[in-house]
């Protein structure tokens, strides 16, 4: 039998492409980690499992100066829009909603107790806005906008040490712009490089939108979030866009759901060049930032994978057209061998057990002696009945008569 040799060459090749798809592999698991610890984009996945809802950003300028009751119109409007087409609530929990939003606005603001204080960030937040944007909580609970006191706080880590000389201070009574809070929780900050470029560099304080009016919050809402029903694509979108009022040349939309997708990490590439320029006045809020910069490196693992998986493929392309165009079998050649190996199947299956008792007899040995053969019982029986009936003969010699039989 001839023996088919591969070469060192194909040997070498085939390798290559294994280490490609298994690089492919990684990166992709790499990939879907980070997409994951992306949990200010992931609220549409988090509020329904069927993924009929969609996730939509808006960030404005302050020239835009959008107000509470702004946002407020939009959502009474939003309901009616819904409700025209014919998008209702089906479920029996009394408190099941079409919708959720968040919004917040920031500004810089002093922080004290009574033996010391320090300037924070302070970030004036309404609507869902921890369902949006989860917190690691060290102590404590959130505070929202259903509860009935407003003077909540959620603080950081540095604030807690800086001010009370430890982080398990909830119930305690901070000052914010002279007027007093009760701490609710304490929260770990992200301390990573691209977190801290982001605009998480410096201590951060999370109080109601209704607190920051009240202390003097003269910066208007930059950011506001809704995640609702999406039947077709684009739906979801389109309607923020057409109903909300803002000026678009003010207002930056993000449509946050599959933000990360392959297609969408390819797509980044198309404005890449322009990307970090910008020509509206928008200050993004830290996970916006955060977000941005993990498209960045995303899109790049995107395209690393892509070309890991498109080399393998572009070569067993090769190989197969130059197989197909050496081949010397035809298509129908392989049809009809098929249809042979089918009807000698058939057959074969349905006399299987006849086939086998003919196989046993053949290969059973044959004697060459002769075998003697036995007298017959009929035979012996009828020369008996001969004997029996003959007549006897009488031979006389010399006056003495015989009988013989």
């Amino acid at each position: 039998m001839r023996k088919t040799r591969i070469s060192k060459q194909k040997i070498i090749l085939v390798l290559a492409c294994a280490v490609l798809l298994l690089v492919a592999f990684i990166l992709a698991l790499i990939r879907s980690g980070m997409i994951r610890r992306q949990e200010s984009q992931q609220m549409a996945e988090r509020w329904s499992k069927d993924g009929d809802v969609a996730q939509v950003s808006c960030f404005f300028s302050r020239d835009e100066g959008m107000t509470r009751d702004r946002l407020i119109a939009f959502e009474h409007k939003l309901d009616e829009v819904l409700q025209e087409a014919s998008i209702t609530l089906e479920s029996e929990n009394p408190g099941a909603r079409l919708w959720t939003s968040a919004y917040s606005a920031q500004a810089s603001m002093l922080a004290a107790t009574d033996t010391t204080s320090m300037n924070v960030k302070v970030i004036g937040v309404g609507g869902d806005f921890f369902r949006f944007h989860p917190q690691k909580l060290r102590y404590g609970n959130y505070f929202y906008e259903s509860d009935l006191n407003q003077d909540y706080v959620v603080i950081d880590e540095e604030i807690a040490w800086q001010l009370f000389g430890g982080i398990n201070v909830p119930g305690k009574v901070i000052e914010v712009n002279g007027k007093q809070h009760v701490v609710a929780g304490v929260i770990k900050r992200p301390q990573g490089a691209m977190e801290k470029q982001a605009g998480l560099a410096n201590p951060i304080l999370y109080l109601s939108y209704e607190s920051y009016q009240k202390l003097g919050g003269t910066e208007p809402i930059n950011h506001y979030e809704i995640v609702m029903s999406n039947p077709i694509k684009n739906f979801a979108m389109d309607t923020v866009k057409k109903n909300i009022g803002a000026d678009d040349n003010e207002t930056e939309f993000i449509q946050n759901t599959d933000r990360f997708s392959y297609v969408n990490g390819l797509k980044h590439f198309k404005g890449f060049a322009y990307r970090s320029m910008n020509g509206k006045a928008i200050i993004y809020p830290y996970w916006e930032n955060i977000a941005r910069g993990m498209e960045d490196i995303l899109a790049f693992l995107t395209l690393i994978v892509v070309i890991c998986i498109a080399v393998p493929a572009l070569i067993t392309a090769i190989w197969l057209i130059y197989r197909w165009k050496h081949k010397k079998w035809t298509i129908k050649s392989v049809w009809e061998k098929i249809g042979m190996g089918l009807s000698r199947l058939k057959p074969r299956k349905k006399e299987s057990r006849k086939a086998l008792i003919r196989e046993l007899k053949a290969a059973e040995p044959k004697s060459t002696e002769p075998k003697a053969k036995e007298p017959g019982f009929k035979k012996s029986r009828s020369k008996k009945k001969g004997a029996e009936n003959r007549t006897p003969i009488s031979i006389t010699f010399d006056d003495k008569e015989e009988k013989h039989e």
